[in-house]
């Protein structure tokens, strides 16, 4: 199969496939959350974007589950997936792709990938002996065990001893070229932390893995025995995959890695670091296939201090929390707030302060002051300034001439809290600049240019920072570009990207004269916290 690397004309990520044993909470939203911003914000760079999300509904967790309830396991799966699909409308997410690994051509790619491994002799039956924890899918390690063999990661549930036939994957042949990829490429495990913590764990050797379980039926049968079922990862890795296939296109891995491959960006929560910086690449690499330019694991939220459990009764709904305080609120608090890669808290008392003082304060009633004063002093029209009538180094202007490149580094770089940041800086240097320059005074002293280049500094600002967060904030940004008179919706990407490409609205100076301004309506409504 000759690939060509596509990957400085195509810009593809994905999520996990999330698990379907539960509804989503708030952990699958904010990684869902920061896909779609990056995809939105490569949108905008004007790169053909491909955002795959999905669902995993194989393994033994869900079997149980769906039994629990006394449904079939498709039954139970179709409702999960369901609840997925409908957040993702709720948080205004964008995506391309929504992959169900029970999906028919899933099961093509999936024998097609195990055919290629298996002919490379990397797949061998063993016996497997171990503590196996059922909510991770995973044996464990004795070293990694609490006390009473609890899992780790489910603290409160005993894994099981099993003592079975299985094939394994060969991952300790790949030890040597996994550690040459680390350290040719630092980048591809980011943050630095996560790069750190799997390069410790290969260190220590690698031994190969179970990709099969017997008494298991919610799955794919293993192509050359099928007494035994494809172990839950090896299928749900591959379901990025069989995601990139066009919609009629039939399901090879040659079709489906044509025009996506090699995937860009996994954005992945910490938890499930060593299956896609470890085990995946090493599948990759048996398979002669390119490897994907990075895997980026993120933190865990916690909620005021605590880690998040039904057993606290401490959950965070994201359903309730979006209906509550709307897509935009939810997105901004958690990418504004949490540095991306690191733990982070949430607060109700703290969220509703920080959106207060940046989207209703900062941001929203600048807008609503300015535009107010514009009606006054300008007959309700943009003043006939441009660019070329501020000097470069005035003290919006300034920061705005630098801002685009320092927020689209930023954004390249993942690190949402500090594009947030910069451009915020804007927004309250612009509150600071109308409150020296006092327009009101200069206009009853007669200084009709000079109140004009003071409004339209301060417009073209707001417009900047509605646009650079665009891609946090979407529905915001488009109703301040509407009062601006710009006919552009930020959640239309495909025409965004062609109307107001970043190399033109990224910059400082794009307002003009010719535009007619909307109505003057808040963009973000002050919340009241609750009694």
């Amino acid at each position: 199969m000759n690939l060509v690397d596509q990957t400085e004309k195509t810009f593809a990520l994905t999520t996990p496939l999330y698990y379907v044993n539960d509804l989503p909470h708030i952990g699958s939203a904010y990684t869902t959350i920061a896909a779609d911003v990056v995809a939105r914000f490569q949108r905008l760079l004007g790169r053909p974007v491909l955002l795959i999300t999905g669902t995993d509904e194989h393994g033994l967790k869900i079997q149980r589950t769906a039994e629990s309830k006394g449904i079939s396991p498709q039954k139970f799966c179709d409702q999960m997936s369901g609840g997925f699909v409908s957040l993702w409308q709720v948080l205004n997410i964008k995506y391309d792709r929504f992959i169900r690994t029970s999906d028919p051509r899933h099961e093509a790619i999936v024998k097609e990938f195990f055919q290629r491994v298996w002919n490379k002799g990397d797949i061998y039956q063993g016996q497997q002996k171990g503590w196996y924890c059922v909510s991770c899918e995973e044996f464990k390690e004795e070293r990694e065990l609490l006390e009473g063999h609890r899992c780790p990661i489910h603290t409160n549930k005993e894994t099981e001893w099993r003592d079975e036939q299985n094939y394994f994957f060969r991952l300790s042949k790949y030890q040597t070229q996994l550690e040459e990829l680390y350290q040719s490429r630092p980048d591809f495990i980011q943050p630095e932390s996560r790069r750190n913590e799997i390069l410790n764990f290969v260190k220590q050797g690698l031994q190969d893995f179970s990709i099969s379980r017997v008494n298991v039926d919610l799955g794919f049968r293993v192509p050359t025995d099928p007494k035994h079922t494809l172990y839950v990862w090896f299928d749900a890795l591959l379901g990025y995959v069989t995601a990139l296939l066009e919609p009629d296109a039939e399901p090879t891995l040659e079709n489906a890695l044509a025009k996506w491959w090699p995937i860009n960006l996994h954005l992945i929560g910490k938890d499930i670091l060593r299956f896609h910086a470890v085990y995946w690449p090493a599948m990759l690499m048996s398979a002669n296939l390119p490897l994907p330019k990075q895997v980026f694991g993120h933190g865990f939220l916690t909620k005021d201090g605590l880690k998040m459990g039904k057993s606290l009764g401490n959950t965070l709904d994201p359903v309730a929390l979006t209906t509550s305080y709307s897509a935009d609120a939810v997105r901004y608090y958690f990418l504004k707030e949490i540095e991306f890669g690191r733990d982070g808290d949430f607060n109700e008392s703290r969220f509703i302060d920080v959106l207060n003082a940046d989207l209703a304060n900062d941001l929203g009633n600048l807008l609503n002051r300015t535009l107010g004063m514009v009606k006054k002093y300008c007959a309700g029209n943009v003043p006939p300034i441009t660019s070329e009538d501020i000097p470069n180094d005035s003290p919006l202007k300034s920061i705005g001439l630098r801002l685009g490149e320092q927020v689209k580094n930023a954004y390249e770089a993942l690190a949402f809290n500090q594009a947030c940041d910069a451009i915020l800086k804007l927004v309250r240097a612009s509150n600071k600049y109308i409150d020296e320059q006092a327009p009101w005074s200069l206009y009853k002293q007669g200084q009709q240019q000079a109140t004009e280049k003071v409004l339209y500094s301060v417009l073209e600002s707001v417009r900047l920072a509605a646009y650079l967060l665009s891609p946090v904030i979407p529905n915001i940004s488009h109703s301040i570009y509407q009062q601006l008179g710009f006919e552009i919706d930020f959640n239309n990407q495909a025409q965004t990207a062609i109307t107001a490409p970043f190399a033109i609205h990224g910059t400082w100076g794009v307002l003009s004269d010719k535009q007619t301004l909307g109505e003057p309506s808040p963009v973000f409504k002050r919340i009241e916290p609750p009694k």
